[in-house]
C-alpha cells in the first residue's frame, strides 16, 4: 500500500466526544481508541458507524491531558475483526496553535527515540 500521509504519525492516547454536525447537532459517546496522529488527522477505531464524509465535532484529550476542541471529516473506513471499524479523518478547520502542539509531541518523541 502506498504512503498517503502528509505527516508524521504519533500514537495517542485519547477519547472522542463526536456530534455529527448536519444532523441536528446531538452529541453522542462514541468509545475510541486512537491508533495514530499527526498535526492534520487522526486514525481511530471503534464499534460505532460513523458516515464516509460526514464531519463530526469532537473533543481530543492529547498527552498532556489538554482538550482540543476539533471538527474531523471522516475520509477513510475499513472494516476489521470483531465488528471493529477503523477510521482515517481530517482536521477541519484546526487553528494553527493546536496543530502545533500535535507537531511539537513529534518533534519531542523522536527526538528521544
Amino acid at each position: 500500500m502506498q504512503e498517503r500521509r502528509k505527516n508524521q504519525r504519533i500514537e495517542l492516547e485519547g477519547k472522542l466526544l463526536v456530534r455529527r454536525m448536519d444532523q441536528g447537532g446531538r452529541a453522542e459517546r462514541v468509545g475510541i481508541t486512537i491508533n495514530d496522529c499527526s498535526k492534520t488527522g487522526v486514525g481511530f477505531s471503534c464499534m460505532e458507524k460513523l458516515d464516509m464524509g460526514a464531519v463530526y465535532e469532537a473533543f481530543l484529550t492529547i498527552w498532556t491531558k489538554e482538550v482540543l476542541h476539533v471538527f474531523l471529516e471522516i475520509v477513510r473506513v475499513e472494516n476489521k475483526q470483531n465488528s471493529m471499524l477503523e477510521y482515517g479523518a481530517i482536521f477541519i478547520g484546526m487553528s494553527e496553535m493546536d496543530a502545533s502542539r500535535i507537531e511539537t509531541y513529534s518533534t519531542i518523541k523522536n527526538m528521544n527515540a
